[in-house]
């Protein structure tokens, strides 16, 4: 049976950028099935006991802090740790991410995701902009005016949503999850475990 792994990324969150590359080189080096849900945490935290970043307490939003350099410095990903236009609105990018995944496969809306997170997170652009959007389509290859045409129709926002639902079902409850089988691992802290799951179905 074929592997898989369900990715559910948050396209403004610093822990799945931190992740997104690695995610990546555990799939192909496995040979399992990456599928992307960028679904709306917003809700997931609403429906699962979590705070959205800004109702967190102080002592938790101060460790967020040290840990994402802790995290920056160990991975050498240049982060940034305020970028100036976080939190970004995400709807427009998840809802492209979404279309592209629909009509073209989870390759290229993988791609055109983790292009997202380095655009907010490494070099600080408005990712919730429809030109910075259509910038970063047209640096992977895409047609830009196309995709957001096709992002901005209704059923992609509804899709999200559904989405969003199907994985609160689930278990889902913080960004980024990866789910093997019946096995989530929250936060990109856990790839290691995420290996060796994925070890043992082709041991």
């Amino acid at each position: 049976m074929a592997q898989h792994i369900d990715y559910y990324a948050s396209l403004n969150s610093p822990w799945t950028h931190l992740g997104a590359a690695r995610i990546e080189a555990l799939a192909a080096k496995h040979g399992a099935a990456l599928r992307i849900w960028p679904v709306d945490f917003g809700t997931v935290f609403a429906g699962s006991g979590g705070l959205p970043l800004p109702k967190r307490s102080p002592q938790r939003q101060v460790y967020r802090m040290q840990e994402l350099a802790r995290w920056r410095d160990h991975l050498g990903i240049p982060i940034t740790l305020q970028p100036r236009f976080f939190p970004a609105n995400e709807l427009p990018a998840a809802c492209c991410a979404i279309a592209l995944r629909e009509t073209q496969g989870d390759a290229a809306a993988i791609r055109f995701a983790h292009r997202v997170l380095k655009a907010l997170w490494e070099e600080e652009r408005d990712t919730g902009d429809p030109a910075t959007l259509s910038a970063l389509l047209t640096e992977i290859g895409q047609d830009a005016d196309e995709v957001q045409r096709l992002g901005a129709e209704p059923r992609w926002a509804e899709r999200r949503m559904a989405d969003t639902q199907a994985a609160l079902a689930r278990g889902v409850f913080g960004a980024p999850c990866y789910v093997v089988g019946d096995d989530i691992f929250w936060g990109q802290d856990r790839l290691e475990f995420v290996d060796k799951r994925l070890g043992r179905m082709v041991a």
